[in-house]
């Protein structure tokens, strides 16, 4: 089959022919379907202290169709669409047992982020069904929705709470779907550049200020007074302290940014506030499962609720992704690309 794979030391990705899995007990074979790119396959692909490694397929936003049931599989068959949760948890110790968030497992047996490739081998503990009112397209924006619900969640957003939410990319606009859907008020979303303005209007935001001088002004003004609620998206220095500017008193800021280099705060001015932080990333199988289940309800009702396709800018083939990586690293017009992996 081919794959992508990243040689290290941020050299281009490369499309090799390697071979096919074979699924083991307690595994499912798919034919990968389509798969995101997301901002941290960029960043952990251009050679610095958070890189993936040598010669590492990756690949985690991801659904497809089970071609093949391992052994000792029950409850799955051929033919069925499923969503993948990329991080593979052992379920016992005590971060499993006590939070349940796969990303945090201190003793994962391995990893399913191979979605970058005509197939995938998956463990069947990690796979989510797709009701049949949701496409494979739905399925490969489960992942990126669940980031951004697991981390809206632990703001706490109470009936009419005000919201802000900073940055414009994938995580910020399902922050703004799961804010307006976890009972927020008026929703103000933020950005250094407008051109994701409308995208954050029809996500469930009421108004749109772009960073500048007045912004803390603008905002008040939007949301008639300081937001009780701050989710920072962004993961930029800066990031953190401008949150911490924008909070009320005994705000709520949520960082799901996952800055990777220093990002400074003054306390002193945090203190004057009596601002809560917290830092968030991953999920857990309730997130892929909910929603899951929400979509289908919603598109059975007929809610009206926004599109989560709505962000999926570009759709390019497999052989097509090393040259979209490059394009993504320099200025673009693109929001969410999902590579078609068959």
């Amino acid at each position: 089959m081919k794959a992508a794979i990243y040689p290290g030391e941020g050299k281009p990705i490369v499309i090799e022919d390697i071979a096919d899995p074979v699924p083991g007990p307690g595994d499912l074979l798919i034919r990968v379907d389509r798969c995101g790119i997301c901002g941290t396959d960029l960043s952990m692909t251009k050679g610095g202290q958070w890189d993936y490694g040598k010669g590492v397929q990756f690949g985690h936003e991801y659904a497809g169709e089970i071609m093949e049931v391992g052994s000792g599989v029950s409850g799955w068959k051929v033919g069925e669409r499923i969503a993948v949760l990329p991080s593979v948890a052992c379920g016992t110790c005590p971060s499993c047992t006590a939070h349940g968030n796969n990303v945090l497992c201190g003793n994962s047996p391995g990893s399913a982020m191979v979605g970058f490739a005509e197939l995938a081998k998956v463990p069947a503990s990690v796979a989510t069904r797709l009701p049949q009112t949701l496409s494979l397209a739905d399925g490969a924006l489960i992942e990126p929705m669940a980031i951004s619900l697991y981390g809206t969640k632990m703001a706490h957003i109470q009936p009419g709470d005000s919201v802000v939410v900073l940055g414009g990319g994938t995580v910020a606009l399902y922050a703004i779907y799961w804010a307006r859907r976890l009972g927020a008020g008026r929703i103000v979303a933020m950005s250094r550049s407008s051109r994701r303005k409308d995208l954050c209007l029809e996500m469930g935001a009421d108004a749109f200020v772009a960073f500048g001088d007045n912004e803390i002004g603008d905002v008040q003004e939007v949301l008639g007074g300081a937001p009780q609620v701050v989710l920072e998206c962004v993961g930029a220095e800066g990031m953190l302290m401008k949150a911490v500017m924008h909070a009320a008193q005994f705000g709520r800021i949520i960082s799901l940014g996952f800055c990777t280099s220093p990002d400074p705060v003054i306390p002193g001015m945090a203190s004057y506030k009596c601002v809560s932080m917290q830092f968030a990333v991953g999920y857990s199988m309730k997130e892929f499962i909910y929603i899951a289940e929400q979509l289908d309800r919603d598109r059975i009702r007929g809610a009206g609720t926004p599109d989560p396709k709505a962000i999926v800018s570009d759709n390019v083939g497999l052989m097509d992704t090393p040259a979209m990586f490059e394009t993504l690293r320099g200025p673009n017009n693109e929001t969410k690309v999902h590579v078609l992996c068959t």
